[in-house]
């Protein structure tokens, strides 16, 4: 289906979307930190970079940055719980997600891949 881009800074929760996105086909990379997402960046060519929710506000707008520098054609989906709201405006999407499991995660992503698709189709 695609590869997908994770970053976080919670082991649980990163694990948890992981698990969640291979359930539906996909392949996962997951990253912490800048360093990592470039690393990543550089090796693939990522479909869709999901930002999480538990990454501070500043933190999430350096990550989108970097993504849009380092892989351009990724679409990004900006996790973010209720009383945080979203922090990225130029996302391509954004999910909000419940204190348990984010189970529109799947289908979020498989959206975003469509456009993708659809976008290199025009081109």
């Amino acid at each position: 289906m695609a590869l997908v881009l994770c970053t976080g800074v919670d082991p649980v929760l990163m694990e948890t979307r992981k698990l969640i996105l291979e359930r539906a086909g996909h392949t996962i990379i997951t990253v912490r930190g800048e360093r990592e997402l470039t690393g990543g960046c550089e090796k693939h060519d990522c479909d869709v970079a999901v930002i999480g929710q538990a990454i501070s506000s500043s933190v999430k707008r350096t990550l989108l940055a970097l993504i849009r520098q380092k892989c351009p054609s990724a679409r990004i989906l900006e996790l973010y719980p209720l009383h945080q709201g979203k922090a990225l405006p130029d996302a391509d999407a954004w999910l909000e997600v419940p204190v348990d499991v984010p189970h529109d995660l799947p289908e979020r992503v498989n959206q975003l891949v469509k456009k993708k698709k659809r976008k290199r189709a025009n081109l």
